[in-house]
């Protein structure tokens, strides 16, 4: 960005010319013109700028116009529609007076630069930090000449585009001028002068935003052939594809005086292909929108953009595939065709997140789908693990989570859900808000926060848990804890300060009373109040603001801790209701437990042997001892 930069000024000057006065249009050419002819280094030279003249003119096809010497007046009535014609020419002739640096000068002290932007539309004066501004009498005058000296060695023009540099830089000028010696702690940067910017031209673009999704990156950054974008989701009303139309640039004029003149736009994107019914085309003056009218999935067949809802594949694999990962509100639904039993439908490390799945085959290990609907025919791998509201799944050997979940045999598999259905268990973990089994097996493992149901009985060893923190995490119950000890702390901290209060308030009660009288006494017969009295009685409404403070502070502090009781009673009272039914006999060995919160014990119970102890429940006698009983219902 920087044009000229102040290199050193302070070496020793070998040699020195005669002072000699040169007209010229580039100030820059003619100080390493007079160098060379005297052998001298540039960087010893310096100059005084005696006159500056400005000239226009306007050329027409066929003639050639003379150039015409501006006023400052007529130079200040130049328009932005004259600077933006092209055929408006600009010149600046320059009387300089050329000399040898001799002698230090004020602003050696001042690192200074200039600079500009690409098109030099805009000029921006550089102090770098560390440099240190004295103030003399004439300061500001020969300040300006110096950013003016520089601008003419970067070729610059004076006069014409720099209305904005007294004014930026009147706020550094008057720091300057206060503080006598101003030191620059950190670089400061100032626009000095300000042509018109050209407007870009824009050449045409095709954008495909759909296909940004293709997510085929690691986190190393590393290419991931897993993830290939086989399916590529959409919302509805999502901008899938976009045709930036090509716009032709408008004229400008930097701060050299040159015209700038926009490129002829490049055209070489423009839409061949056709678009279905379920994209919208919305057409604006500087783009072309594509967008999706209906969630589902892009398509790109026979030079045709389309959205379809439904995908039929064979098998979902790193060969065939890659992973899927569709957005799970879009309306996709794939369908997993593979329905050999010795193959997997979802191969192996396959991830698919789509709205709706039906997989007819398995899945297999260490893959992971996740929807909000799911159906698997085959068998969930042991290492695998499918996510969905609703889940059905055949055989399930896996890790499933879900609102409502659907198996027709459990084994050995993990279920996390709200209400979990499974015709036959043999083997597995099972939590869930409801359980209901219709032929419960051996070691299975079922926790529940209301009702456990059995159909048939057939196996043992099997531990059924009734728990009312189920849909509670242990980390919310602890911090409910502590907050509640602190909260009744807080009560009690507040309460011993406010006895005090409360005695010493009714104490001074009457007092109070007689000082409010004498205070309206003396009002209403325009008696001057005595300082002790209206002192004593201000201290009394501080105490009465402090005592009010205290009072809505304990009843806050109480409704708070209120609450908090509330919700753990009820979380404890919850279990009452919970029950645990089996509508045939016991059979073998099985646990049953109810964990209590408040206190925090298990209470266990062993049904004996062909028992029908269809309906089991917790039960609190008169003494507050707990037991699981034989309930009617």
């Amino acid at each position: 960005m920087g044009l000229f930069n102040k290199e050193d000024e302070h070496k020793e000057i070998k040699a020195s010319i005669k002072p000699i006065v040169v007209r010229t249009s580039n100030v820059a050419k003619e100080l390493l013109q007079a160098s060379t002819n005297f052998k001298v280094s540039v960087r010893s030279l310096d100059f005084n700028l005696l006159d500056t003249q400005t000239f226009c003119k306007t050329t027409k096809e066929g003639t050639a116009e003379e150039w015409i010497e501006l006023s400052s007046d007529e130079m200040r009535d130049l328009d932005e529609a004259l600077f933006l014609n092209p055929r408006f020419e600009l010149k600046q002739v320059y009387e300089i007076e050329i000399f040898s640096i001799t002698e230090p000068t004020p602003f050696d002290t001042m690192d200074i630069s200039i600079g500009g932007n690409s098109t030099l539309c805009k000029i921006y004066l550089t102090i770098k930090a560390g440099s240190i501004a004295r103030y003399y009498d004439r300061f500001q005058e020969d300040f300006l000449q110096l950013v003016n000296k520089k601008k003419l060695r970067a070729n610059m023009m004076i006069g014409l585009f720099d209305s904005v540099m007294l004014s930026n830089l009147s706020a550094l000028l008057a720091k300057i001028r206060v503080q006598e010696v101003y030191r620059f702690e950190t670089q400061e940067r100032y626009l000095i002068a300000q042509g018109y910017e050209p407007v870009p031209t824009v050449n045409d673009t095709l954008i495909l935003h759909y296909d940004a999704k293709r997510k085929n990156m690691d986190e190393h950054g590393r290419i991931d052939y897993a993830k290939r974008g086989y399916v590529i989701s959409t919302v509805a009303d999502e901008l899938l594809i976009e045709y930036i139309k090509p716009h032709p640039g408008e004229n400008g004029r930097n701060c050299r005086g040159e015209f700038i003149a926009p490129t002829e736009p490049v055209v070489k994107f423009e839409p061949t292909f056709t678009i279905g019914e379920k994209i919208k085309v919305i057409d604006t003056p500087k783009s072309i929108e594509y967008r999706a009218g209906t969630g589902g999935y892009v398509t790109f067949e026979g030079g045709m953009y389309d959205i379809k809802t439904e995908v039929d594949v064979k098998e979902i694999s790193f060969k065939t595939t890659g992973s899927i990962d569709t957005q799970l509100d879009a309306d996709v639904s794939i369908n997993v065709t593979e329905k050999d039993s010795m193959k997997d439908a979802i191969g192996i490390g396959m991830e698919v997140t789509v709205n709706v799945i039906n997989i007819d085959g398995n899945i297999g290990s260490n893959a992971k789908v996740t929807a909000k609907k799911a159906t698997v025919e085959g068998q969930v791998h042991q290492s695998a693990t499918i996510s969905a509201d609703e889940l059905t799944i055949n055989i399930h050997k896996g890790t499933a989570y879900g609102k409502i979940v659907n198996i027709t045999r459990l084994e050995q598999g993990t279920v996390e859900a709200e209400k979990v259905f499974i015709r036959q268990a043999t083997g597995g973990k099972i939590r869930a808000r409801e359980i209901t089994i219709e032929l419960l097996g051996s070691h299975v493992k079922m926790t529940a926060s209301h009702k456990i149901e059995i159909t048939n009985l057939h196996g043992g060893e099997n531990l059924f848990v009734i728990d009312p923190l189920l849909d509670e995490s242990i980390d919310v119950l602890s911090k409910q804890t502590k907050l509640m000890e602190e909260t009744k702390h807080a009560i009690q901290e507040i309460k011993r300060e406010l006895v005090g209060y409360e005695h010493t308030w009714q104490e001074n009660a009457s007092l109070m009373e007689d000082i409010k009288r004498k205070l309206v006494h003396y009002k209403q017969n325009g008696i001057k109040m005595p300082s002790a009295f209206v002192e004593k009685y201000q201290q009394h409404l501080q105490f009465k603001e402090k005592l009010d403070e205290l009072r809505a502070s304990l009843k806050t502090k109480e409704d708070h801790y209120s609450g908090l009781s509330e919700k753990r009673a009820a979380l404890q009272s919850g279990i009452f209701e919970a029950r645990i039914i089996n509508h045939d006999s016991w059979r073998n060995h099985n646990e049953i437990i109810f964990k209590l919160i408040d206190p925090p014990v298990n209470i266990m119970y062993i049904p004996g042997q062909h028992e029908e102890e269809h309906i089991l429940g917790l039960h609190e006698d008169e003494e507050g001892e707990f037991s699981i009983k034989v309930l009617s219902k």
